[in-house]
């Protein structure tokens, strides 16, 4: 790490300072997009649009929740399942605690599968 306690300055004072700056200089660049950007508005600019063609009745529609909730469990599974990957890198390492913490991790997340298939989250229905 660079001491500046050569220059008689905090870290402190450096760190709020580096925060006080890039807040700083989001909100000049916020300020200066309102500033330039175009207010012309009508409404037409406001429908959706998808492939030049009109759409017909209301554009946003509600989507069953079981997609979600779908995709929420795949990111979960599929997040959990990369912290797997250095675990089998180091295992050798690690000795019996890693194989008891990969153990313990393993069966949480069997638990929420289970878990998930009982509720029916994984049915398309």
């Amino acid at each position: 790490m660079i001491s500046l306690g050569i220059f008689g300055i905090d870290n402190a004072v450096m760190a709020i300072t580096a925060l006080l700056t890039g807040a700083g200089l989001v909100a000049l660049a916020m300020w200066l997009a309102g500033l330039i950007s175009p207010r012309s508005f009508n409404p037409q600019k406001g429908e959706a649009y998808e492939c030049g063609i009109p759409t017909r009745g209301v554009s946003m529609t509600r989507f069953h929740v079981g997609y979600y909730l779908f995709a929420i469990l795949f990111l979960m599974f599929d997040v959990e399942t990369v912290f797997l990957f250095p675990w089998a890198v180091c295992l050798r390492s690690l000795g019996g605690a890693g194989v008891a913490c990969v153990a313990v991790f393993f069966a949480i997340l069997v638990l929420g599968l289970v878990y998930a298939w009982r509720k029916g989250a994984l049915e398309w229905k």
